[in-house]
């Protein structure tokens, strides 16, 4: 409260000795322009009461209270209330006066030296001092809820981003735990992809900070965020950054989930186009029997047209039929490692004629998997197939490794080959892309889709000239 406005203030003087009290209370009653009520207390626990129950705007207690002291008074108050508490000393004492600062005292007097006007400056001084410190303790509590109960990751750093606090929703978000948290650094949780010397150059200019980023949690999982930081100046002066990262995994899982049902619609609406393209090898085959029929000379000429056509239909309806999205699985507990050595096996011959070394990394524990054999396995062969072709005759190394990581088994295809352009590789499992000759651009759509619905995921990392990695993640039975 503001005394200055002359509004009621109730003042309690906590002191054994009663004449100590009366002298106090003359001295509080002759200060000009305020509304006093002035009460006594002398048993100490009796104060306590009436502390812990907020019942006064001020308290004044001497030193001396018996067997208890107004160091010990004010040290069991500290915990219960806000109100102000003076502490009364018959002698000067630097070093009593120093504890009960630090104890939590708004000021020290000494009885021998008071007057009307030093009581005066002391209560103005303490009311006022008490309301801007419970004014800013209620701030706190407010700011320190919201901080503590939001769903987003708030934390404090400083300049380095090394946490100084964090809330829950970061502890939750990295899953660590605070302790491990405020050891560590915001850097050692970014994607490799973060530019850390573009986010310093802003914080030399004092500009705030949002940008999409990438969070590696201590699982391994990656979390999409929009991280935002502003540079603020603390009370001593020191500059540390405040920081919100919002969670936005969920938004784009459901973003890239739509995007691939319209891009499966698309596949479907192509696939009914391209089933077209199947007409042209059919008139070719209608007609060189017509030709054999009318007794034609060149006989194995038109039977060579015919085998030829009948062959690119049968490929065209393979790559059809593994290309459309309503591919529909019969899953069984089965053995990764088996499903890959068939696989391997598929394209033995095609290895064996180009001359391509094979090596296989497999874990030595059995990778089970929920998963249908046959899907799975084009699915492998596909890319085994696409690694082959990369690869020169006599100098191509196939390179299989099958781990187990947490709950996923991970298969990694690994070629030397001529690589794939960066501009393609956003492509590649884009259905009827590619880059070969006379090449359909089923195959790695084909793959795609059967690695999703098996709720699995699949990336590729190549450079041209040095080689292609396909990498496989499935989740383990």
């Amino acid at each position: 409260m503001n005394i200055n406005d002359n509004l009621p203030c109730k003042i309690l003087i906590i002191d054994d000795d009663e004449d100590d009290f009366f002298i106090t209370s003359e001295y509080i009653k002759y200060i000009p322009g305020y509304n006093f009520t002035i009460e006594w207390c002398y048993n100490y626990e009796e104060a306590l009461q009436h502390i812990h129950n907020n019942e006064y705007d001020l308290y004044m207690v001497d030193y001396y209270l018996g067997a208890k002291t107004g160091l010990d008074f004010i040290k069991a108050s500290a915990k219960h209330s806000d109100y102000p508490i003076i502490l009364l000393t018959g002698k000067g004492n630097h070093k009593i006066d120093i504890e009960a600062m630090q104890a939590g005292a708004i000021d020290y007097l000494i009885k021998g030296e008071l007057d009307a006007e030093k009581l005066e400056r002391s209560i103005r001084h303490s009311l006022q001092r008490s309301k801007a410190m419970r004014a800013l303790r209620a701030n706190e509590i407010k700011y320190r809820h919201i901080f503590e109960n939001s769903l987003n990751a708030i934390f404090l750093t400083n300049e380095q981003l090394e946490f100084l606090d964090i809330n829950p929703a970061t502890v939750a978000l990295l899953e660590y735990t605070r302790e491990d948290l405020i050891k560590s650094s915001l850097y050692s949780f970014l994607s490799p992809s973060f530019d850390k010397k573009i986010f310093q150059e802003k914080l030399l200019v004092n500009e705030d900070i949002k940008e999409e980023v990438e969070l590696i949690t201590k699982s391994g999982e990656v979390r999409y965020c929009l991280l935002s930081f502003s540079k603020e100046i603390d009370s001593s002066g020191k500059p540390y950054l405040q920081g919100i990262a919002h969670d936005i995994s969920n938004l784009k899982k459901e973003e890239k989930q739509k995007i691939y049902r319209e891009k499966l619609d698309i596949a479907e609406r192509i696939s009914r186009t391209l089933a077209h393209e199947i007409r042209n090898p059919l008139n070719n085959i209608d007609l060189a029997a017509e030709q054999i029929g009318l007794g034609m000379p060149n006989i194995n000429t038109f039977t060579e047209i015919i085998r030829r056509n009948s062959k690119r239909i049968g490929a065209l309806i393979t790559e059809l039929l593994h290309g459309t999205p309503n591919i529909v699985l019969t899953e069984n507990s089965l053995s990764l490692q088996q499903i890959v050595e068939e696989s391997l096996s598929l394209a033995q011959d095609r290895m064996m004629l180009k001359k391509i070394k094979l090596d296989t990394n497999y874990a030595n524990e059995v990778i089970t998997i929920k998963a249908d054999s046959n899907k799975l396995k084009i699915a492998f062969l596909n890319i085994i197939i696409n690694a082959i072709e990369a690869m020169q005759p006599d100098k191509g190394e196939l390179t299989v490794v099958l781990k187990k990581e947490n709950s996923k088994a991970i298969v990694s295809i690994k070629d030397n080959g001529c690589g794939i352009a960066e501009e393609n590789i956003p492509l590649l499992f884009e259905a009827y892309f590619t880059d070969k000759k006379n090449g359909l651009g089923l195959g790695l759509s084909t793959t795609n889709n059967i690695i999703k619905l098996h709720n699995g995921e699949l990336n590729v990392f190549s450079k041209l000239n040095e080689g292609t990695n396909f990498v496989i993640g499935l989740p383990v039975s």
